[in-house]
């Protein structure tokens, strides 16, 4: 059976400072997983970056509240993030689908089948699956906390060896990233408590932060999957996950 890999990128990783799609790091992060692919590996990429998309492409002449906003920068940039990712992945001649999906997909019953099924299908016919949150119809309430959570129900349903978190840190910290007094936690054992640790600041451009990471892990890690928290920023981090873990700085939550 082949190993199987949920790889969710995080906004600060796909955007530039200025918010801007970062097409340099998009492609690359798309060589490492036609890489992994070649490795025997199945991928689901859970990405985020849609809103960041659609912010970027049009100017809004007039006042939008959040809801709006997210709704239509979503549907103008879910269109061109999945299209880019389609141009990219061509080249290594790998076929993508488009997995918009929403929280009562995973409520027990037949959306939650379905959707499972529907990825499965994909799966098995070598197709990669883009999944993201369906932002054009979500409503406040009903959202995901953020695309960490979501990561971690599609590991969870999709019965994934491994989730892989890309941040714009390499993980979790003893204190603030930037202090230098802070150590790196490079391994997590099940029911360990980190809670001490983490910070409550999100990101830059998505709704997540570490808080969201540590959540998702530990509940994912509770399932039997392995979690990885890493700098999506660094160059070549899929590959150097696989190939030479013990060099390169992330948090695993072992199982």
């Amino acid at each position: 059976m082949k190993h199987r890999i949920v790889i969710k990128v995080g906004s600060n990783v796909l955007t530039r400072r200025d918010g801007k799609l970062d097409v340099t790091r998009v492609s690359a992060l798309v060589d490492q997983i036609a890489w992994l692919r070649r490795q025997g590996i199945e991928v689901i990429l859970v990405s985020s970056g849609a809103v960041a998309c659609g912010r970027r492409e049009l100017k809004v002449s007039h006042e939008l509240d959040s809801v709006e906003q997210r709704q239509l920068f979503s549907a103008v940039g879910q269109v061109k993030l999945v299209g880019l990712y389609y141009d990219l992945f061509r080249e290594y001649h790998i076929h993508v689908g488009q997995v918009l999906t929403m929280k009562e997909n995973f409520e027990p019953g037949e959306q939650y089948q379905n959707q499972r099924a529907c990825m499965t299908v994909m799966l098995e016919n070598d197709v990669l699956p883009i999944v993201n949150e369906n932002d054009t119809v979500s409503v406040t309430e009903l959202m995901f906390t953020d695309n960490d959570e979501l990561s971690g129900l599609i590991a969870q349903m999709m019965e994934a060896d491994t989730l892989i978190l890309l941040s714009n840190i390499d993980g979790i910290y003893t204190g603030h990233p930037d202090d230098p007094q802070s150590e790196l936690i490079r391994e997590v054992a099940p029911n360990r408590d980190l809670s001490e640790y983490i910070q409550p600041e999100k990101s830059a451009f998505g709704r997540g932060g570490m808080h969201s990471k540590y959540t998702t892990a530990s509940r994912v890690q509770r399932a039997g999957i392995r979690v990885i928290i890493a700098n999506g920023e660094r160059d070549n981090i899929l590959i150097d996950l696989m190939e030479r873990p013990q060099d390169i700085p992330h948090t695993e939550f072992k199982i």
